[in-house]
């Protein structure tokens, strides 16, 4: 069974004006998503900027999002790293703390082989036993996962059971459906992609465009699982100037932002991120309202 069907948040993480953690903010956001459609929440994820998050304050953040959802839906912890022995006690802490699964990137920078992403994967899943989704997203990372690689990694290893696909590659993620007989589970992690990866067997998304339209990201998934492909279709394609806008500067400057003119105080982004243009800013204020979204 899936850790999760539909849309999963790739949740921001909301800062006082310090940079601290604005855990009550967190809390209306956690319970926002909990009750207006969301399948699963993210945490600490590269969305939530865990690149920039000391150690104490991801692992703090995914207890406490584990604890505020209460088991509403699954809570699934961002626990990847370029160190496989600090991903591993990431891991193990975070399901301690009762998380449903673990979405692990690959490492960054250090670029290891697929020899070296076999090891590093299979090292963490021996330690932390939970559902494990491998995240590959090369133009962030530097490092591909090969069709060839999560097929062995899902046939091999009991519990790595998914993959966020964000290469944007679509025959390479047909090729990774077909090298696992279409049993691995597939999420997307490209918002203008959910459609052509459902199509071929996904079972939902990982998503930023969740953040700002979280039941609308649900009813994408839901509408073509009922077997309305055309009506979900519309809805993806309809979604497409507000992803654009949503990505037209690095992932979470603009989601962060949209969040802000939502009125929702998710505060600054860390260095070595940086604000929004003031033109991408207008153009993104303009998409969201012509979605229908209500600004502050």
């Amino acid at each position: 069974m899936a850790i999760f069907t539909g849309s999963g948040v790739a949740l921001v993480t909301p800062f006082h004006e310090d940079e601290s953690i604005n855990y009550d903010k967190l809390d209306e956001m956690l319970d926002y998503h909990c009750t207006h459609g969301t399948d699963s929440i993210i945490i600490c994820g590269t969305t939530g900027e865990s690149s920039t998050l000391s150690e104490e304050e991801h692992m703090e953040c995914i207890k406490f999002a584990i604890e505020r959802v209460k088991g509403r839906i699954p809570v699934i912890a961002g626990t990847g790293s370029n160190s496989t022995y600090t991903t591993i006690q990431m891991s193990k802490e975070a399901v301690e703390d009762g998380a449903d699964g673990l979405l692990l990137v690959t490492p960054y920078y250090n670029k290891c082989t697929q020899d070296g992403l076999i090891a590093h994967y299979t090292a963490v899943a021996k330690e932390a036993k939970a559902p494990i989704i491998l995240y590959s997203v090369a133009s962030r990372t530097g490092v591909n996962i090969a069709p060839e690689t999560v097929a062995a990694l899902h046939k091999n290893i009991e519990n790595i059971v998914a993959v966020k696909e964000a290469s944007g590659n679509i025959s390479q993620i047909s090729k990774i459906m077909q090298l696992t007989d279409g049993k691995i589970d597939l999420y997307s992690g490209n918002d203008d992609q959910i459609i052509p990866l459902l199509s071929v067997g996904g079972k939902g998304v990982i998503s930023v465009l969740a953040n700002v339209a979280p039941q609308y990201t649900h009813d994408i998934c839901a509408k073509f699982f009922e077997g309305d492909v055309k009506g979900s279709c519309k809805m993806q394609l309809d979604a497409i100037p507000l992803i654009e806008k949503l990505f037209c500067e690095v992932n979470p400057i603009p989601v962060k932002k949209a969040l802000n003119l939502m009125g929702w105080q998710a505060g600054p982004l860390r260095m070595p991120l940086t604000e929004m243009t003031e033109a991408h800013t207008a153009q993104l204020a303009k998409e969201l309202e012509a979605f229908g979204i209500k600004l502050a």
